[in-house]
């Protein structure tokens, strides 16, 4: 599909750019628009045959590329040309706004293409006005709705809500607020904004008496006329876990651009995990079994409803009595645990159940797989009955209880998946599932969270997203590992014959220099390589220079914090103490003021800080980034593969800590003007035989390897 014409105007939008805003070409910059272009090009138009290579290409392009035009000039032509909606998904919500607000804005006055764009939100980010009138009618507690999860937030005071639901009512009815949290002129407590807001469980939709206000469904129209699209991760996986085009367009009709593409996989098992907190859904239960005693009588005038209604007593009350049989089967598991052992969390090898709780799994899953079904049998007889003007029961109880059916609906749904899951025991899956579960205590009482999880994304993503895009394009600063695409291919189950390409930064990199200074320590004694920090640092760093000092553990760099001199203490910004938002603002200010500055920070300095210029001369990483194996999906994930008999250290832990290594690295050069030095107090690197490896994977910085 990729015609002669079309290459002629994506060539024609690239050259008005860069003369427009007196730019020079980057040959990167025009690699990375070839390949999307060739990519997007194997999409059938219009009568054409499918091609049976997939529209897919992953592109590694180094800071400085400038991937949002090259992106932006290759596939919005070739959209539009196909019929095909274009979907932009950021990382964040604040990258998200920025190519809303200003990247995407710009393009379009430099590039002489015309398209429109729309920003995309999930039903969170926008205010409820169903619930936000029973609040203000009703009274808060006595709006007759159920929480969802009523454990995850504490129902704020009324005195303290109150007020703020005004204030939105009248902003509304003003027409000075759109409903979006984001465009909210102060913050919102959490507690209080989840009371206002809801999801799609609980969302009427078209049989809303407040549609036509609705600000969810006002902004999901602009995207049905807008060529550009702009979401973040959560929410395109978020439609594909709900079987696509359920808030965006269908996955047929789209072409998605993934920007920092390498967070994709774990963006996607966290979607598609499920968990039960045995004590509160017994809670919840006892809740919702007063909730349906309380609108039986009011139900029960509706036709059909009575055997329905009658059930749910009944299911509530066997699910209830089994999750206590439940509890008693794990805390007997939590006992049987070795003296030594982590007390807290109880993975088990290989997901494999024990078959001590697979009978009372089973069953579990049988209730709440009935209740489910009694449940969305109510949930449809609430809509029609929404939908009849002669209804014996008013509008208002409608609502209100549609808003309960559906919200106990996919509570019940959500528990009932995470006991299937225990129920089939996993001796057979290939590859298995992370099983877990955790002691929680609170105020003395202890309860049990029962957790379940792929360990690679790549099953659900050939499901739910490759098969199905019209042509995807992955792309990031850091997706390879090793200089090689296996790990994203392993996690993402990308295939094969989707072109890859790694474009070069065009920033000189012998600008900087990256050293593993004389130690005589290796960070495996921990005692010994925390003191040498302590001793080096202040030699290492210069008092008038902007530094980050990266660790890999909390622990190491607080004792690092306590252990150094106490006029380089003052110098010190360290991660906890202050948001990060604060922390990196008080870091530029110092500088400003052509003070020294330092900012000790984990692995979310490590990506996605941009200090460009004098504002970072110096990074110093503690150790290679390794991961500490304490998660569980990881956890499994390395069992895995040493059982398939592979070397989960090499496969795994290696090429992780090199993509790491990578980022961290490149906090330093940010523009082309960038220099400064990169320090790695980790002699691993030069000792050890993945070490060699792992150097070879860093860009080509001026080494001094000591």
């Amino acid at each position: 599909m990729l015609t002669d014409a079309l290459k002629d105007r994506i060539r024609e939008a690239y050259a008005s750019v860069m003369e427009k805003k007196s730019l020079k070409p980057r040959w990167g910059q025009r690699q990375m628009i070839a390949e999307i272009a060739n990519a997007l090009g194997r999409i059938p138009g219009p009568g054409e045959a499918p091609s049976g290579e997939p529209a897919v290409c992953v592109i590694e392009a180094g800071t400085g590329t400038g991937k949002t035009i090259a992106y932006s000039v290759a596939a919005i032509p070739v959209a539009q040309a196909l019929g095909k909606r274009l979907v932009v998904a950021t990382a964040t919500v604040a990258l998200q706004e920025q190519f809303v607000g200003k990247d995407l804005p710009d393009i379009g006055r430099h590039s002489e293409l015309e398209f429109s764009y729309a920003l995309a939100k999930g039903r969170r980010r926008y205010v409820c006005l169903s619930k936000l009138d029973r609040l203000l009618t009703q009274g808060q507690g006595e709006s007759g709705v159920l929480p969802l999860y009523p454990d995850e937030f504490e129902v704020p005071l009324e005195a303290e809500a109150l007020p703020v639901y005004t204030a939105m009512i009248d902003a509304l009815g003003r027409g000075d607020w759109d409903g979006d949290r984001d465009n909210w002129p102060g913050a919102i407590p959490e507690p209080i904004w989840f009371g206002a807001t809801t999801d799609h469980s609980q969302c009427s939709g078209r049989r809303c008496p407040n549609i036509s206000q609705c600000s969810f469904y006002r902004a999901r129209e602009e995207l049905t006329h807008a060529d550009v699209i702009v979401a973040n991760h959560d929410l395109v996986l978020a439609d594909l876990a709900l079987g696509g085009g359920a808030i965006l367009p269908e996955p047929e009709d789209c072409i998605y651009i993934f920007d920092e593409g390498h967070h994709l996989p774990d963006k996607a098992l966290s979607h598609f995990a499920s968990f039960c907190r045995i004590h509160t859904t017994l809670a919840w239960l006892g809740d919702s079994g007063k909730s349906v005693a309380q609108g039986a009588a009011i139900l029960g005038a509706l036709s059909g409803l009575q055997h329905q209604l009658g059930k749910l007593p009944e299911q509530i009350e066997s699910a209830t009595g089994s999750l206590k049989v439940a509890e008693q089967v794990v805390a007997a598991l939590f006992d049987e645990v070795e003296p030594g052992r982590d007390e807290t969390r109880l993975r088990f090898p290989h997901g494999r159940v024990p078959e001590s709780l697979q009978p009372i799994a089973a069953t579990l899953a049988a209730q709440f797989q009935a209740l489910s079904d009694s449940l969305s049998r109510i949930e449809s007889a609430l809509e029609e009955a929404l939908e009849d003007e002669f209804s014996e029961v008013t509008k208002d109880e409608l609502e209100t209880w549609h808003l309960n059916i559906g919200g106990m609906l996919s509570r019940a749904e959500a528990t009932a998946a995470l006991w299937q899951a225990y129920a089939t025991g996993g001796e057979n899956e290939q590859p298995p599932m992370a099983r877990w579960i955790t002691l929680l205590e609170n105020n003395g009482l202890h309860g049990f969270e029962l957790r379940c999880s792929p360990i690679l994304a790549s099953e659900l993503l050939e499901e739910y997203l490759w098969p199905r895009a019209a042509g995807v394009v992955i792309t990031s600063a850091t997706i390879t590992a090793l200089n090689s695409f296996e790990r994203f291919i392993l996690h993402s189950g990308v295939s094969r014959d989707a072109r890859f390409k790694v474009v070069a930064s065009p920033f000189d990199y012998s600008r900087a220099v990256f050293r593993v200074p004389p130690m005589d320590c290796e960070p495996g004694d921990a005692e010994a390589h925390t003191a040498a920090l302590v001793a080096k640092l202040p030699e290492w760093l210069a008092p008038d220079e902007a530094s980050l000092v990266l660790f890999s553990s909390r622990r190491q760099m607080l004792d690092v914090f306590q252990g150094i001199d106490a006029r380089w203490r003052e110098r010190i910004l360290m991660q906890g103490d202050s948001s990060k938002q604060e922390i990196l603002r008080q870091h530029r200010e110092k500088v400003d003021a052509g003070q020294g500055s330092v900012i000790f920070g984990l692995a979310s300095f490590a990506e996605g800080v941009d200090l460009p210029g004098k504002y970072c001369d110096h990074v110093v990483i503690a150790k290679i980034p390794f991961a500490v194996p304490d998660s569980p999906i990881e956890a499994s994930l390395a069992e895995w593969i040493e059982a398939r008999g592979g070397n989960a250290f090499m496969e795994i832990s290696v090429p992780d800590a090199a993509l790491k290594l990578v980022q961290a690295s490149g906090r330093l050069l940010r523009t082309e003007e960038d220099s400064g030095r990169v320090t790695l107090a980790d002699r691993r690197l030069l000792t050890k035989r993945y070490g060699r490896a792992i150097l070879d994977s860093l860009p080509p910085f001026t080494r001094e390897l000591n």
